[in-house]
């Protein structure tokens, strides 16, 4: 996506492992992007940082060749934060997740900013709303989530509060896309959805443990290897819906019986069910998959799947553990 916002100045106030990494990201796709921490001489360290970590990813493959020459003449490591903005049309916040931080930041930086100057803040659990209140301009800001490693995490929250002007989000939008990203509309809610779904699934995992079900190693396994083998490809919708949704509402009947509130069965799968809505058998589910495409689809399916497995055959086992554990 090299060249997509050539000509586009952006700031990432907090230059650390995220902030870091989204200014690497910004500068690929074509942006000069100017960094600033808490000091000058901790900004110009990173950027420092940031250039030998372009030369290791090039070197493994993982950057193309002219990463480090790219991050080099196109990230700036500015004096302070109010430097960093100034003439920016594009602001992203990426300091320690504690709101008090944030807030002394934000007001410094919309003070400083161009009024026109869109701001985002990288925050993964804080709501947007309250992020706002310190914001001059706060229909500018919006929530903008990278996910841990930056340069390498595709999915990117976009997290619009009450205030946020609409046409602000689209043109994030656009920006998150021409870093060769994929931005999804989420409303201000605690944990949006990432963090919503992974630390439900952490919670429910840690208490299979708790319970002597299987150990942590097995919780992995079979996360990895079932389910979790799906979700690069398919989303809990589309996965359920290929299942046959009558079949999961069977299911969460039958964890009634241990669970009868942490399994109560979603009102949106009970309503589709009893509408005869199934899944792809049917026609219709919460996605809408036609009839005559659900051969296509299995087939993607079957080959996503078996090209995955070849993929971790060749990587071979992740470094977990001891080389004599293997």
């Amino acid at each position: 996506m090299t060249g997509q916002l050539t000509g586009r100045t952006f700031a990432v106030i907090g230059s650390g492992y995220m902030g870091g990494g989204i200014a690497q990201v910004l500068a690929l796709a074509g942006a000069e992007v100017r960094i600033a921490d808490v000091d000058a001489e901790v900004t110009r360290a990173n950027r420092e940082r940031l250039i030998a970590e372009a030369e290791r990813f090039a070197a493994d493959g993982l950057f193309p060749a002219h990463a480090p020459d790219t991050v080099a003449s196109r990230v700036t490591a500015a004096d302070d934060y109010e430097a960093a903005v100034d003439g920016a049309g594009f602001v992203e916040e990426a300091v320690p997740e504690k709101i008090e931080i944030k807030h002394e930041v934000l007001r410094r930086v919309s003070a400083a900013a161009a009024p026109d100057a869109v701001i985002g803040s990288n925050t993964s659990t804080i709501l947007i709303g309250r992020i706002a209140e310190a914001v001059k301009g706060p229909e500018r800001f919006l929530g903008v989530h990278f996910s841990n490693p930056a340069p390498f995490i595709p999915g990117v929250e976009v997290i619009t509060h009450e205030g946020t002007d609409p046409a602000v989000v689209a043109g994030v939008e656009d920006v998150v896309r021409a870093t060769g990203k994929h931005p999804a509309r989420v409303a201000d809610a605690d944990g949006f959805v990432l963090n919503r779904l992974q630390y439900a699934l952490f919670s429910e995992a840690s208490q299979l443990v708790d319970e002597g079900v299987a150990s942590a190693e097995d919780v992995d396994t079979i996360v990895r290897t079932t389910f979790g083998f799906r979700l690069p490809f398919f989303g809990p919708f589309a996965i359920a819906d290929m299942a046959g949704l009558d079949v999961y509402r069977f299911c969460f009947e039958s964890l009634q019986g241990r669970w009868p509130e942490r399994f109560a069965t979603p009102p949106a799968l009970a309503e589709h069910v009893d509408a005869g809505r199934l899944g792809t058998k049917s026609g219709g589910g919460f996605l809408d998959v036609p009839a005559e495409r659900v051969p296509e689809l299995v087939a993607y399916r079957n080959r996503a799947y078996t090209r995955m497995q070849q993929l971790l055959d060749e990587l071979g086992p992740a470094p977990l553990t001891q080389e004599d554990d293997r």
